[in-house]
């Protein structure tokens, strides 16, 4: 019997396991996304990465703003009610949710079985941000979570767990793609189980219970009083997004690439500016940054960006 799936998500991390449930023959009658938002420079209204792959396959696609039915909003609730009649009129098994950005209130949880992708080891790192979390805290592994959904926040029984080590290089970026591709490949092992009823819920550890909070542009800003270890991971951690960055004079400078280095001083204080980096002091340490831009530019190694821009006088504030 090939299982029929309602999918529930909306960037390139759910996009990648909705195309490995297609690739793996399961049938995905619908597909709930997130509204189209403006986007890229001119902000013209794009679908989500999930969109275009349901689009592309035929696929029917449902963008409510909310799913809760009693939403003050008029608009909201309306749409909330007809995504609800829609999927009580659909045929499907099990309803798969990842990264979706909308909570599912217990009115969808009860239609049929859901299951979720989480991009950490459970109970650590629930919520929005666990791949940035990771980075930036320095943790040695994460992995991918398969588990079953319930009101709470990430709190539901764990079904599949695989983990992979954090390499010193990676970045949200790089990291998030070897964990999208493994949820991926996760999702139809479990669903493959789930058909055969091979699949034990295992309740989540009450101990090591950790929040991702949701990423905000304010945390982007370095401050340089803390270690030049802290601040290497946070540039790995918002790389691609929101984007570490300086202010060096009335210029503020993305820093994209940094590794801890020799070297004191006054915290923001640029030691050394040369080809293989700007060295800036830190609260224990120094940084390299190997990477930066300027407002309007290009990413430029150090080299290519000092031919444009002189750190004489300045430091970083």
């Amino acid at each position: 019997m090939t299982m029929k799936v309602v999918f529930a998500g909306t960037p390139e991390f759910a996009a990648v396991a909705l195309r490995a449930l297609l690739d793996a023959g399961f049938t995905v009658p619908l597909v709930l996304t997130q509204p189209d938002r403006p986007a890229g420079r001119g902000m013209q209204l794009q679908a989500s990465a999930v969109k275009q792959v349901a689009v592309a396959h035929g696929i029917e696609v449902l963008q409510p703003l909310s799913l809760r039915m009693d939403a003050k909003d008029p608009q909201r609730a309306s749409e909330a009610k007809a995504a609800h009649e829609r999927l009580l009129a659909t045929d499907y098994d099990v309803m798969v949710v990842a990264a979706y950005g909308l909570i599912l209130p217990r009115s969808k949880l009860d239609i049929k079985p859901c299951i979720n992708i989480h991009g950490s080891i459970l109970p650590r790192w629930r919520g929005a941000a666990p791949i940035h979390r990771a980075i930036e805290a320095g943790d040695a592994e994460t992995g991918v979570t398969i588990m079953e959904m319930e009101e709470g926040l990430d709190t539901g029984p764990m079904l599949l767990i695989e983990r992979i080590a954090i390499e010193e290089t990676d970045t949200t970026g790089s990291l998030h793609d070897k964990l999208a591709a493994l949820g991926g490949r996760m999702i139809v092992e479990a669903l493959q189980k789930m058909a055969q009823g091979q699949l034990e819920a295992v309740p989540q550890p009450d101990d090591g219970v950790t929040y991702a909070a949701k990423i905000g542009k304010e945390e982007a800003k370095l401050d340089w009083t803390l270690s030049a270890v802290e601040l290497a991971r946070k540039v790995r951690a918002f790389n691609p997004f929101p984007g570490a960055h300086g202010q060096a004079g009335a210029t503020t400078i993305k820093i994209w690439n940094a590794q801890p280095a020799d070297g004191q001083g006054q915290p923001g204080q640029v030691l050394q500016a040369d080809a293989q980096g700007i060295v800036v002091a830190c609260g224990t340490g120094a940084l390299r940054l190997t990477e930066l831009q300027k407002p309007g530019g290009k990413r430029l190694a150090a080299g290519e960006f000092l031919k444009g821009f002189s750190f004489d006088g300045l430091a970083f504030a």
